[in-house]
């Protein structure tokens, strides 16, 4: 944790920074985010730019995405903006529409009444957050004091509540107010807090992290679509294998994956080679090459597929047959704590049935795999699994990728003679049948017979 002194306040301490104090420039801000702002403060409403966009340019980074809260509510910003839609059943929001870019804009939140028993679940969870207030309240509500910075487009000055500057300054992710209560209202800011401090290389602050290892089952009340989608935002940011570890550290990953809950304690070769995806899956984004989550979510699940196919293959089915029905029961078998969406399941399922078929590598199919969509991804999967491969399977897999390898960047000409080579090679090592020269084959039985048949006449 950090060394140095904390920036939490016990009550909200507001402390306005003019902008000759600060380093944030318009230039620096979506020509789209401040449009809305603009809008909404020429229609007589205040409007703020607030939290992590802030934030990340107090520390000099490029912001993923603009969000902004206004004193307007959803149906008031809605007719300022023929460009709005209107989102969100916990917590009404306005997303502005720009193309691909999308401006969220919120109303100021507020408190609940004293008697909120029909707002929270028995664990404490917000079931329902439709309360407005103003800035102060507002202020008060967001969960980390890094992310409780406005930026007002009156006068280009930051409102400072709850030490988010300082925060800052410390390297320090502090939540806002008693954490006991906050992470039960949304256990969610867990994830939220591991992965703003891998993302900017902060620390917990120690009353903040204390409480996450009591309540990170909390988890399994969220819905498995969201948490399917805060998976994203926690392996997706270029610092997924960091994070991965953190969230092992504080139990947050046994909660999202129990079945995995024994791998990632024993370290054994799912765990290596969830690390070794995560480790591939940092690179490519830190390089701002494409990836999809199908890639992680087939690394994650892989030994469990595997487990299950040897089961059924022990039963009598055969194998390709074995491995769907495998491939079925992981996928739709809810033993995992997110839902993941089709589009990424189908392509898990391919990732997985194509591992055979390189292994295999028979004849001239071998030519015909290249052009398959997801030939790349399966091919990019079996060096994993290479890597984590011991014995004499490590030699053939090896053998394998190296193969593949030459395969793709060779000529036509090249590859055609490596699909010979490896002809002749299968040619070898299969039996061979037994020649007669045009003979008729000697029919043991028919001769057996026929003597009978001499017998009995």
């Amino acid at each position: 944790m950090s060394g140095q002194k904390s920036s939490v306040k016990a009550t909200a301490e507001l402390q306005i920074i003019p902008r000759a104090q600060h380093n944030i420039s318009r230039k620096d801000i979506s020509k789209n985010a401040l449009k809305v702002l603009y809008r909404l403060k020429d229609a007589g409403y205040d409007a703020y730019l607030v939290g992590g966009g802030v934030r990340d340019l107090l520390l000099g980074l490029k912001p993923k995405d603009f969000d902004i809260v206004t004193n307007a509510t959803p149906e008031q910003i809605k007719k300022c903006f023929s460009n709005c839609r209107l989102i969100g059943r916990r917590f009404r929001l306005a997303h502005i529409v720009f193309g691909r870019e999308i401006i969220e804009v919120a109303t100021f939140r507020g408190h609940h009444e004293t008697d909120n028993s029909k707002h929270k679940s028995d664990d404490g969870q917000l079931l329902r957050d439709n309360v407005y207030g103003d800035i102060d309240q507002d202020a008060e509500r967001r969960d980390f004091s890094a992310n409780s910075l406005y930026y007002d487009i009156k006068d280009f000055s930051i409102r400072d509540y709850w030490g988010g500057v300082a925060a800052i300054a410390n390297r320090e992710i502090e939540l806002i107010g008693d954490p006991d209560t906050r992470y039960r209202e949304d256990p969610v800011r867990m994830l939220r807090a591991v992965r703003f401090a891998q993302k900017l290389d902060m620390q917990i602050t120690p009353r903040s992290a204390k409480p996450i290892y009591q309540l990170a089952p909390l988890l399994q009340n969220i819905p498995k679509a969201r948490l399917f989608e805060e998976c994203l935002k926690l392996f997706l940011a270029g610092k997924g294998l960091d994070t991965f570890k953190s969230l092992i550290e504080f139990g947050l990953f046994q909660q999202i994956f129990p079945n995995l809950a024994e791998s990632v304690a024993s370290e054994n070769a799912a765990y290596q080679l969830m690390s070794i995806a995560l480790r591939n899956t940092d690179t490519r984004i830190n390089n701002e090459m494409r990836v999809t989550p199908a890639f992680l979510f087939a690394a994650f699940l892989w030994h469990e597929m595997e487990q299950a196919r040897e089961h059924y293959q022990a039963q009598g089915m055969p194998a390709q047959d074995a491995l769907h029905t495998a491939a079925s029961a992981v996928l739709d078998g809810g033993q995992y704590n997110v839902t993941i969406p089709k589009r990424f399941s189908t392509t898990i399922r391919d990732i997985w049935a194509l591992q055979p078929r390189l292994e295999k590598r028979a004849g001239k199919r071998c030519l015909k795999l290249l052009e398959h969509p997801k030939f790349r991804a399966a091919y990019d999967f079996l060096l994993l699994r290479t890597e984590i491969a011991q014995g004499e399977q490590a030699t053939e897999l090896t053998a394998i990728c190296t193969w593949w390898t030459e395969l793709q960047k060779s000529d036509a000409g090249k590859q055609a003679s490596l699909v010979n080579q490896l002809n002749s090679q299968a040619d070898k090592r299969r039996p061979r049948k037994r020649r007669n020269n045009g003979k008729r084959p000697y029919n043991k039985r028919r001769r057996s017979n026929n003597s009978e048949q001499s017998n009995n006449d």
